[in-house]
């Protein structure tokens, strides 16, 4: 279903969808699972009672088999959720009472987002939010080991190419340590110097954030 590209400065992912309850509940799992893969951990609940109620909006207001898309896009100081659809109606905030249905999304998106909005678009519009992240070198470092990452995934290895759960990311962090390290080696280098120089630099970056 998913599919998705890293650019720098930003992280980025696009997931298709369709307007259905069934469809929103995979969208939702398919959101935290990339999240989870960025290593986006704080706010993560969040996020997704928001992709949730992005999604629902579609299914309730442009029709149920809607086509749909929703945009992940992760910087250093923020998330921004993005679900584009070809309704040209935009939504608006109007005042609901405690018992009103129609209207509690767009509440809810004000409340917990700390910007949110509406914009057309050549195919239809686009309703987005941003929450704010934690961000620094952390966040540098995981967008380029991310990148790294989603490269090395495509490499042949011993002349076959990677198939399968071998392709995930922990999997492939692994490996391109090893390779480092063998590289390191063939340089001249000691592994085990180099290794506990790089954990020296996390533990240092990890205390100060």
């Amino acid at each position: 279903m998913p599919s998705s590209d890293v650019t720098e400065p930003r992280l980025r992912c696009v997931l298709p969808f369709e307007a259905a309850p069934s469809e929103v509940r995979l969208l939702r799992r398919a959101a935290t699972k990339q999240l989870s893969r960025w290593g986006f951990s704080a706010g993560l609940e969040e996020a997704e009672l928001l992709v949730t109620e992005l999604a629902t909006n579609v299914v309730k207001h442009v029709g149920e088999g809607a086509i749909a898309t929703l945009v992940l896009e992760w910087r250093c100081e923020r998330l921004r959720l993005e679900v584009h659809d070809r309704s040209a109606e935009l939504p608006f905030l109007q005042l609901a009472d405690c018992d009103a249905e129609c209207g509690r999304g767009l509440h809810l998106l004000a409340t917990m987002a700390t910007d949110w909005g509406a914009v057309l678009t050549a195919a239809g519009k686009a309703v987005w939010c941003e929450v704010p992240v934690n961000g620094g070198t952390d966040c540098r470092r995981i967008e380029r080991a991310v990148a790294a990452l989603d490269g090395y995934r495509g490499v042949w290895d011993d002349g076959r190419k990677r198939q399968g759960r071998a392709t995930d990311l922990h999997e492939s962090a692994v490996e391109l340590i090893a390779d480092l390290l063998h590289w390191t080696s063939a340089q001249g280098h000691d592994p085990d110097d180099v290794l506990e120089r790089a954990q020296m630099h996390y533990e240092a970056e990890a205390e100060a954030a």
